[in-house]
């Protein structure tokens, strides 16, 4: 693992925190090709977590969600918030990204932890920005998301798809709970911010 043994300090809800610890982990996996004409506007607000590879850093979460915010600085504010039904609390972690290089390519650098960036790239969007494929610096890392807390089938099946041609490991991907009815509202008692 590469969490180092004093990161249990921070919230352990810190999507791409592993790596954010490897100065300069902020590529894109190997044959793969983040989103062009890519509009961070669009892409700003709340998404559902809707599957993931998973790791320590989310394992037992449920009801995942990331919302994105312009800050004053014109970098983008990163909230990632998850409930942990077995501690019956909320669990979030707050971060900021900005472009890795060119803004009309969806290739991103997130930061949970002081200087240390990890990629985030932008592998498949649809039109209307309403769901996506995400990954992190290598195959590793794979997540997709929603602008809604489900996501039909067709959409879903056809992203598995293209995650696969992209020769992730499909069948490791965990389906995250998104039913209001398992996590209570995020604003209850019991939860944690980071």
């Amino acid at each position: 693992m590469l969490l180092p043994s004093r990161l249990p300090r921070y919230p352990r809800l810190t999507w791409l925190a592993p790596f954010t610890l490897l100065a300069g982990c902020t590529g894109v996996p190997e044959g793969t090709q983040p989103v062009g004409d890519f509009q961070i506007d669009q892409y700003l607000g709340q998404w559902y977590e809707i599957a993931r590879l998973d790791h320590g850093f989310e394992e037992g979460l449920e009801c995942v969600t990331a919302e994105y915010t312009r800050r004053a600085d014109g970098d983008i504010r990163v909230v990632n918030r998850g409930y942990d039904p077995a501690k019956r609390r909320w669990e979030s972690a707050e971060g900021h990204a900005s472009f890795a290089g060119d803004p009309n390519v969806g290739h991103l650098k997130v930061s949970f932890f002081g200087p240390f960036y990890a990629g985030y790239s932008v592998l498949a969007l649809d039109e209307s920005y309403q769901h996506a494929l995400v990954a992190g610096p290598d195959r590793d890392y794979l997540w997709i998301l929603s602008r809604d807390p489900t996501l039909d089938e067709p959409t879903y099946t056809a992203l598995i798809s293209q995650a696969r041609q992209l020769e992730f490991p499909v069948d490791e991907l965990v389906q995250v709970s998104q039913d209001p009815a398992a996590c209570p509202r995020a604003d209850g008692p019991g939860q944690t911010r980071g």
